[in-house]
């Protein structure tokens, strides 16, 4: 009881610290702004012939409210998904239930706006379907924390990529859409805190309402069904109130992310341990965390305070704070494992590696001479226009063999089938140093970009072996981190493009994975480069084969670990680097071609290389090539229609249960 209490004290004199720091900044910030004398009236009955009251009245102080009441229903939300799930990573942004009802809302703003005035029920049914995805995936494949989180992770990467779809489809809205689904606190009425208010006071008596039995939800299944209590129901009642405040909040001011994920997790660490106090100081640390968050980019930004979104700088917080969670936090499950049809077959003859590399040269073939025109579909054999086909081709054939080169590597590397440079964040880590070269040395050249994405792209693969490392290179430790690592450069990503800068917003077609502006000389030193690192790669068979059995066998057979393990992660950099650098970070090329290889028996290092590079490289010139025809004369990006393909191929084998 002793500790109880000592917990609940504890953690209550931090969250009311916080609040009383964040008062104090307010109350400073306010002061600058407008006269002490004045704001009583500015509160009530503003002068409408004074500026600063009117600021202070319709902007300042919803912002404040909006702010507050935003952080204690993503807390509390959080605090319920990690209580039904009893998974302590379960929030709205790692399961994609934000993602999902920014998406239905975004398409419910561009092709029918008439729904926006039932915005929160929008919101709603996009994060409902999005939790019912996860939780049927998770539970195909045992409800273990691992596959709950992975489940989330794989989908909110594949509505992200259907959102940048979105966002190529639509140009004349990009900046506002960018700055809306990153999350922007700025207000100018009161109708976004009588929007929550209610809704979170409803949710709240609710919650208090099922106090006892989603305690019982901390026993065992056994144990809590003896007790009279319907599991099921619970559990679907939890998660239901948990989407609609998340809902709720994306409604309003689009995606923040992390607070669900911080604040329960924080108020664990603080001592909070029972449920009851939980539900008492998540919500309010909630709040405190994303009001400090909203004032400190109030402070930081100045005049450009409405053009930086809340949202985007929480989840560049909250990033490394899940990296400092992680080893803290225990988490049952085992190896992820794909569906035991997807990996494993009969072994494969050389000749299918022929039959493989002539169905690429059809491809590249049907990418160069067919497709669609004004006249419809046709066959165009004009020499300007394979001219001018021929980069963008050559350049995801390029792409698609490094990748798949990449994610051969880093999975038998990890031991992990799930790692590739897409989900580990490596792309992430290229892609970010490349950002940061656009507006540091806007005219670098290409052996200058490829060497500091190369460093970037090497340094992440450093941080994230780092951390594994400590767990024995546990799987989950290598997906969580690079979860970490993704929103990381998700929230860079979302400051750069909504500062409306001509620098960042001609970065969108990159990140998306577009070919268009691929020159002949840079696409044939793209293949070039991915020759050289295959022929590179072939050699490491033998390490390649040992390594994913451990380090004991390795060892004792002569297998340098430390030089094996860098040798390996330097190449895989340089491919990721190489790639990134062509069609940006967004594709499933790295994950999905090692598994199709080994779905047709290329279970060998060296001869899995082979066709995992092949496949790699069809599968991308395929993307390119639906990319360009499929909405004619409209053209989508390789690297989004390939991450579209591959979202779509993890998911179906997610949803398989294992064998």
């Amino acid at each position: 009881m002793s500790e109880a209490v000592a917990g609940r004290f504890s953690v209550g004199k931090g969250v009311l610290a916080l609040l009383a720091l964040g008062l104090l900044l307010a109350l400073l910030d306010l002061r600058q702004e407008l006269a002490p004398a004045q704001w009583w009236q500015a509160l009530w009955t503003p002068d409408r012939d004074n500026l600063d009251q009117l600021l202070m009245h319709y902007s300042w102080l919803p912002r404040l409210f909006v702010a507050l009441l935003c952080g204690a229903a993503l807390g509390l939300a959080g605090l319920l998904m990690q209580q039904v799930l009893r998974n302590p990573l379960a929030s709205p942004t790692t399961l994609g239930v934000a993602n999902g009802a920014q998406l239905a809302l975004a398409l419910a703003t561009l092709y029918a706006p008439g729904l926006l005035v039932i915005r929160e029920w929008v919101a709603l049914v996009g994060g409902g379907l999005s939790m019912l995805l996860v939780y049927a995936l998770a539970r195909r494949r045992g409800m273990s924390p691992l596959s709950l989180i992975l489940a989330g992770m794989v989908l909110s990467l594949y509505l992200g990529a259907l959102n940048v779809m979105l966002m190529m489809l639509q140009p004349q809205g990009l900046t506002s859409l960018f700055i809306w689904s990153a999350g922007s606190l700025s207000q100018n009425s009161w109708d976004s805190v009588l929007f929550l208010l209610p809704r979170l006071l409803l949710v709240a008596v609710l919650v208090a309402w099922l106090i006892r039995p989603l305690s019982l939800l901390e026993l065992e299944e056994t144990g809590a069904r003896s007790l009279g209590v319907s599991l099921d129901r619970v559990r679907l009642g939890g998660l239901a109130l948990a989407v609609f405040l998340t809902a709720c909040v994306v409604s309003v001011v689009g995606l923040i992310g992390f607070i669900g994920l911080a604040a329960p997790a924080i108020c664990r660490l603080m001592g909070a341990r029972t449920l009851r106090q939980r539900l008492i100081w998540t919500p309010l640390l909630g709040a405190a965390l994303l009001w400090l968050a909203d004032l400190g980019i109030q402070q930081l930004s100045g005049q450009l305070d409405d053009m930086l979104p809340t949202g985007a700088v929480t989840a560049l917080l909250g990033a490394p704070l899940l990296l400092w969670l992680l080893p803290r936090m225990r988490m049952g499950g085992g190896r992820p494992q794909l569906n035991s049809a997807m990996v494993l077959s009969t072994p494969a003859r050389p000749l299918k590696l022929l039959w493989i590399g002539g169905l690429l040269l059809a491809l590249i073939a049907l990418a160069l001479w067919f497709g669609r025109g004004a006249e419809g579909w046709q066959w165009i054999l004009d020499p300007q226009v394979v001219q001018w086909r021929t980069p963008r081709v050559l350049a995801a054939a390029g792409a698609g063999l490094m990748l798949a080169l990449a994610g051969t590597l880093l999975q038998r590397l990890t031991g992990n089938p799930l790692a590739s440079p897409e989900i580990m964040g490596i792309s992430a880590g290229a892609a970010m140093a490349l950002m940061a070269m656009v507006f540091l040395w806007p005219g670098a050249p290409l052996v200058a970009r490829l060497v500091l994405g190369c460093l970037g792209a090497l340094v992440t693969l450093l941080i994230i072996m780092g951390f594994a490392r400590r767990q024995s290179f546990s799987p989950e430790r290598l997906l969580l981190v690079g979860i970490a690592i993704s929103s990381l450069f998700d929230a860079v990503q979302m400051l750069v493009l909504s500062m409306n800068d001509p620098r960042g917003q001609s970065l969108l077609g990159w990140l998306a994975g577009s070919t268009y502006h691929v020159q002949l000389p840079t696409s044939i030193m793209a293949l070039v480069i991915a020759a050289v690192l295959l022929l590179l790669c072939l050699p490491l068979g033998r390490w390649l084969t040992l390594l994913p059995l451990g380090e004991d066998t390795p060892r004792s057979l002569g297998v340098p670990l430390a030089r094996a393990r860098l040798s390996i992660m330097l190449l895989a950099a340089l491919l990721t680097a190489a790639a990134t650098l062509l069609v940006g970070p967004l594709s499933f090329i790295g994950l999905m071609a090692p598994h199709l290889a080994r779905l047709l028996g290329f279970n060998q290092a060296r001869t899995q290389l082979l066709a995992a590079g092949l496949l790699g490289a069809g599968v991308m010139v395929a993307a390119d090539w639906l990319g360009r025809n499929l909405l004619f004369p409209t053209q989508l990006p390789a690297g989004l229609l390939a991450a579209l393909i591959g979202g779509a191929y993890l998911i179906w084998g997610l949803s398989r249960r294992p064998r």
